[in-house]
């Protein structure tokens, strides 16, 4: 049973169907009965019952040889078919070990004996069946939420209703109070709020306005929003986060790669060890069947189903919960090694900081006669009619100080050296001032070619920025360090903001990944946190890489381990825990494993073991080690790995 547990995975997260636009989803659960392996093995228990029933009620023999016969077929075929399979490629699968015990004890008269190990093994597969499907249901959950269709507004004013999987970037959708959004996308026009909590984890509605991001699956509240479909429905956050977790469940990791390859000699060394516990007894005088019976029982207790069982559970649960977070951990091998980090290096632009810029300073000459809200007010004119970011930093700063902003004429824009407008009837420029090259960009303000003063432009912290460090340098030991591109003096205005002391500033993208390589050299174990075209190579280089999602370049989405889907930098630090905890899970279910294995065969060849205590002492660490590694499904696990 436990050799077919990752294979489960990926064939239960097909796409389930989605439910009507209007209604909330329902958390879907796996029904105990929809599962094959669930039906057997309860057809194969009603069977054993009732034979067992027949059997002490002094029936005649051929009525429970019959019950019995069904329990033996009922719960033995499927892994007796999966057990020939592995066979026929010549590799010793655990299913047929259990399956040729289960014979062997009806084959010396102990029917019930071998009956009884049936129905527990085939109990025990159909548990670990649905385990893992709980697994899935967590991650195909997030499909349901995704409404089959969406109102399109048509570019005559109309109104047409498709299904969401023909949405085509550009499109524009009304959005009514109360209805789930279809698509990824823009507002364009509305106020509302939105229940995101599915895909962010934020406890409460986030307000909707014009120029605010929604995601396909989270419920409008009562405003109505025009949105603009920014995604194709196959790439939106939902669809990410199943598709990447699919791949996940194809992944192995490191350990579970290792138990595999030792899985076969094991398997091995078990036949064989169970030849001498027959043999030896045997031919020291022991009777036959005591004999027999006592290798029978050691070859189940010494099967390494709860090892085989140990690692894909956790870390596939680890997935799961993050991505339910926003963090697309892209595979079994990435969640393992996130937790192995000992130093984390960090990108600045878009990182640590939102890669948009806000104005700082604002810095009159003295002879100009103007204060700062006038000479803020007047650049902002000038900066109007441009899309270059540091002009609408300008006009938001002028903005939110409620000043006036003029029109302005005439305006023209030369990349590289700034803008030029007719404000009030003066020429009035706004362009870089060259002179100025540390703390950020400092813009010169000029009004019929008389300088008037300057602003100054940096780019904004992230607000979680200081918290992110100070969990990653509690977490590691040491504190991050700061790879960037940018000057010196706008990498030490990040790093005093944030606590960093190991500052390297002016990097090309192979200086990023020769100081991740460096660091590595020195013993380290790096996690390097990136956003851009030019953090592609240092993330290839560290030990493992995280992406800035809402922002990040494709190159650095491809390249990186784990995607934070929402730009939350606080993530970062959750998604490290988690593969700890993952971790620590992976080496609890090796240890209780191998206590019960150690234990129950040390019992069969010093003592006497009954068949059914060892056969319930097999399967049932089996069970327990499967059920320990989905505790990480749990919501209360993301908020311990976040705190």
């Amino acid at each position: 049973m436990c050799s077919c547990i990752v294979g489960r995975v990926s064939a239960t997260l097909a796409p389930a169907p989605s439910p009507s636009p209007a209604r909330p989803a329902p958390h879907r659960r796996t029904r105990l009965l929809a599962l094959p392996e669930m039906r057997w093995a309860l057809a194969a228990t009603v069977a054993f019952l009732l034979a067992l029933v027949s059997d002490v009620a002094g029936m005649p023999v051929w009525v429970h040889g019959i019950l019995y016969a069904v329990a033996y077929l009922a719960g033995g075929w499927e892994p007796a078919l999966e057990g020939l399979r592995a066979l026929r490629g010549k590799t010793l699968d655990v299913d047929l070990l259990m399956i040729v015990a289960a014979l062997g004890a009806a084959a010396i008269g102990q029917v019930l004996d071998g009956a009884l190990l049936i129905v527990i093994f085939a109990t025990s597969g159909a548990l670990e069946a649905l385990a893992t499907a709980r697994t899935a249901d967590s991650v195909r959950g997030l499909l349901d939420l995704a409404p089959a269709t969406a109102t399109r507004l048509t570019s005559g004013g109309g109104e047409e209703t498709v299904p969401t999987d023909a949405l085509a970037v550009g499109d524009v959708l009304l959005v009514r109070p109360g209805e789930r959004i279809g698509a990824d996308g823009t507002v364009l026009d509305g106020l509302s709020e939105a229940d995101q909590a599915s895909i962010t984890g934020e406890p409460l509605p986030v307000v909707k306005r014009p120029g605010d991001e929604v995601f396909a699956g989270t419920l409008n509240g009562t405003g109505a929003l025009r949105v603009r479909v920014d995604r194709d429905p196959a790439d939106s956050v939902i669809a990410r986060i199943v598709t990447l977790v699919e791949e996940a469940s194809r992944t192995k990791a490191p350990t579970q790669l290792f138990i595999e390859k030792i899985e076969q000699r094991y398997a091995v060394g078990v036949v064989a060890a169970t030849l001498a516990v027959f043999g030896v007894p045997l031919a020291l005088g022991e009777a036959l069947t005591d004999a027999l019976l006592r290798a029978m029982t050691f070859m189940i207790v010494a099967s390494p189903c709860a090892v085989v069982l140990a690692t894909m559970p956790p870390l596939l649960s680890a997935i799961a919960n993050a991505g339910r977070h926003g963090v697309l951990v892209k595979s079994a091998v990435a969640m393992e090694r996130l937790g192995e980090t000992d130093t984390a290096a960090l990108d600045k632009t878009g990182t640590l900081t939102e890669g948009a810029p806000e104005v700082t300073a604002v810095t009159p000459r003295p002879d100009s006669g103007l204060d700062a809200d006038a000479l803020l007010a007047l650049a902002a004119a000038a900066e109007h009619p441009s899309e270059h970011p540091l002009a609408r930093a300008i006009v938001a700063a002028a903005r939110a100080q409620g000043l006036p902003v003029a029109p302005a004429g005439d305006f023209t824009a030369t990349p590289g050296r700034g803008v030029s407008a007719l404000v009030d009837g003066h020429r009035v420029t706004v362009g870089r001032d060259e002179s100025a090259t540390e703390g950020g960009t400092v813009v010169l303000v000029a009004r019929d070619g008389e300088p008037l003063g300057t602003l100054t432009l940096t780019d904004r912290l992230r607000p979680d920025a200081p918290a992110t460090t100070a969990a990653l340098t509690a977490l590691t030991g040491t504190a991050p360090v700061l790879l960037t591109g940018d000057h010196a003096g706008a990498a030490a205005r990040v790093a005093d903001a944030t606590g960093l002391t190991d500052v390297r500033a002016g990097l090309l993208p192979e200086d990023k990944a020769k100081a991740v390589r460096d660091l590595q050299r020195a013993g380290r174990t790096v996690l390097f946190v990136g956003d851009g075209v030019n953090d592609a190579p240092a993330l290839a280089a560290a030990h493992s890489g995280i992406a800035m999602g809402r922002a990040g370049s494709d190159l650095a989405l491809e390249t990186a381990d784990a995607v934070v889907v929402r730009d939350e930098l606080t993530a970062v630090p959750a998604v490290v825990r988690l593969s700890r905890a993952a971790r620590r899970l992976v080496v609890q279910n090796l240890v209780i494993a191998g206590a019960f294995i150690t234990g129950l065969v040390l019992w069969d060849l010093i003592g006497h073991l009954p068949l059914p205590l060892g056969v319930a002492g097999h399967e049932g660490s089996t069970v327990l080690v499967g059920l320990n590694g989905l505790r990480l499904l749990r919501r209360s696990a993301w908020r311990q790995g976040a705190a």
